[in-house]
């Protein structure tokens, strides 16, 4: 392979995907590319003009908001991967012209491309017939570069030249680039958001689906390791493996964006992603708070599995007595058969923490439940925040709530015991669409209850 940069416009002169295609009539296939996307190009042509996170924001949004020091250079760090054709090449009855060629001369030491003698690098050249170059992977950000695109000519593309390829050899290439590597987990991603957070453009508005997933990290994290939590050490926080069973980084994360920091919507809005009661003004609560209240949250919800001697709980401990276990291990709470300890549960409590806080903003007046402002997200500042929130009126109603809460069958569908009636409901809470069951089944429940519990799920299970 031969490796070396060129200006884009010139590139592009010079270069021609062999899309794939198959002609009527004809035995096999040819060509290894795929269709050109232009929406793709363009988005790249974006990012390149525009850098992240500029690029990914809607017009909309850049005229509203004073965005223009979010404005970075972009850059392609990988290689366009082209073949070089030599003078005989021919591809669906085009051939490449003599004057055309191009080739590579020079010694062990060093080498450089000779291009045609006639080759205008300001973007005026044309080939004759067959370009010099094909592409085996990289046509969208080469497209990406047009006569509108408004980039400087001079952009320079990495690239990677082999020389004379036969067909076999660039589909080799294009699977071993495109197919063969295995994407890291979303686990591992989002674990990687914490180096964002020195990043002030995060906190310039909180439309933006990177501050969702980065603000969902950070709760998620403080979940993991904050001493209090009962989720403390019991997060797979990287995605590797099950580990016994519990709910990823990236399950839990998907529950918050969905949840507590969702956008308005059919089904609800985020108690910490929207502007919530008369007032219509978002919940002035700092990181820490947010935290402690789901921190708390859990506790309270742990506490009342561990009190609970509903059917379903006392049916996942058997013979194993509460006493004789750490409030965590119980059975109902994070054994082998209960939803709590899938992503299933996780979302479902939050989503009823979530519903009934949004409802009851104003009367429970959560604005009114202040911490010094201080954004750091230290255990020392969540710990202070749990100490403030004690004797609350949103600890009393969070106390109520998981009460309730837990009396609700939490058995999954692979629970020992279930009748047949019960094993065919708790299935319909698998998959994507069992959210919405799920989500459904507890709004019926707890609309069920008596005063305002009764009352605040009756109004969301109508809609």
């Amino acid at each position: 392979m031969f490796m070396f940069s060129m200006p884009a416009t010139a590139l592009r002169a010079l270069s021609e995907p062999f899309r794939r295609r198959r002609d009527a009539g004809a035995a096999e296939a040819t060509g290894i590319q795929r269709n050109l996307d232009e929406d793709r190009a363009r988005l790249i042509q974006d990012y390149v003009k525009n850098g992240f996170p500029y690029s990914e924001m809607s017009s909309g949004r850049r005229n509203r908001y004073d965005l223009a020091d979010l404005r970075n250079p972009g850059w392609l760090p990988t290689a366009i991967i082209v073949n070089i054709l030599p003078a005989d090449a021919e591809r669906r009855g085009r051939r490449i012209h003599a004057d055309d060629v191009v080739t590579i001369n020079g010694d062990e030491k060093r080498c450089a491309l000779q291009l045609p003698v006639d080759f205008d690098d300001e973007g005026g050249w044309l080939p004759d017939d067959l370009p010099p170059f094909e592409v085996i992977d990289g046509q969208h950000r080469l497209y990406a570069f047009d006569s509108a695109s408004q980039i400087p000519d001079n952009f320079e593309l990495p690239v990677v030249a082999f020389h004379g390829l036969d067909i076999a050899w660039q589909a080799y290439l294009f699977w071993t680039i495109n197919i063969s590597p295995k994407k890291i987990s979303r686990s591992h991603a989002f674990d990687l958001y914490p180096l964002l957070r020195t990043q002030d453009w995060l906190e310039k508005f909180d439309e933006a689906v990177v501050y969702r997933e980065a603000r969902a990290q950070e709760l998620t994290e403080t979940l993991f390791s904050h001493p209090a939590s009962v989720w403390n050490g019991r997060i797979n926080m990287l995605g590797v493996g099950r580990e016994q069973g519990r709910v990823s980084q990236a399950g839990w994360i998907r529950a918050m964006i969905s949840t507590i920091l969702a956008r308005r919507s059919r089904s609800g809005a985020g108690l910490f992603g929207e502007n919530v009661g008369f007032e219509n003004m978002p919940l002035p609560w700092s990181r820490a708070q947010q935290a402690a209240f789901l921190i708390e949250s859990w506790s309270k919800f742990l506490r009342s599995v561990n009190e609970s001697d509903a059917e379903w709980a006392v049916d996942l401990r058997g013979n194993r007595l509460i006493p004789e276990l750490s409030p965590i291990d119980d059975p109902a709470f994070t054994g082998p058969h209960t939803l709590i300890n899938q992503e299933q549960g996780v979302r479902g409590l939050l989503t009823i923490v979530n519903e009934y806080f949004f409802r009851n903003a104003d009367r429970l007046n959560l604005a009114s439940w202040l911490l010094s402002q201080n954004n750091a997200n230290s255990a020392e500042i969540v710990s202070r925040a749990l100490e403030s929130l004690a004797g609350t009126a949103i600890e009393g109603e969070l106390q109520a709530l998981m009460e309730v809460v837990a009396t609700f069958d939490w058995r999954s569908s692979d629970a020992p015991n279930l009748d047949d009636v019960t094993k065919r409901q708790k299935q319909a809470y698998r998959g994507s669409g069992g959210y919405s069951v799920l989500r459904s089944d507890l709004y019926s429940y707890l609309a069920a209850q008596e005063g305002e519990i009764g009352n605040t799920f009756s109004e969301a299970a109508r809609r």
